[in-house]
């Protein structure tokens, strides 16, 4: 019995294997979804806030948000206290 326990054991951490590799290549698909643009739209937001604002690189955000059969694209802009340039 000792021999099928040990086969036994290799299928169940094959199995856990297999479940694992489904949850990454679910990740991987779900940030692969997300459209292409989006890296580009937030460069550009970038260069036109800061034509009227000093602000740092990380501090625009844009993502886009699944609200039921709608994309939001959602866009944060965290602006210094201070004046403008």
């Amino acid at each position: 019995m000792g021999l099928f326990d040990f086969l036994k054991s290799k299928k169940n951490t094959a199995e856990t294997a297999k479940n694992r590799l489904q949850i990454i290549i679910a990740q991987e698909r779900s940030s692969r979804g997300a459209p292409d643009y989006l890296p580009l739209l937030r460069r550009e937001l970038l260069e036109v806030i800061k034509k009227y604002v000093n602000v740092d690189v990380d501090a625009v955000k844009v993502d886009l948000i699944k609200d039921g059969e709608h994309d939001v694209l959602d866009i944060s802009v965290a602006l210094p206290e201070g004046p403008a340039n």
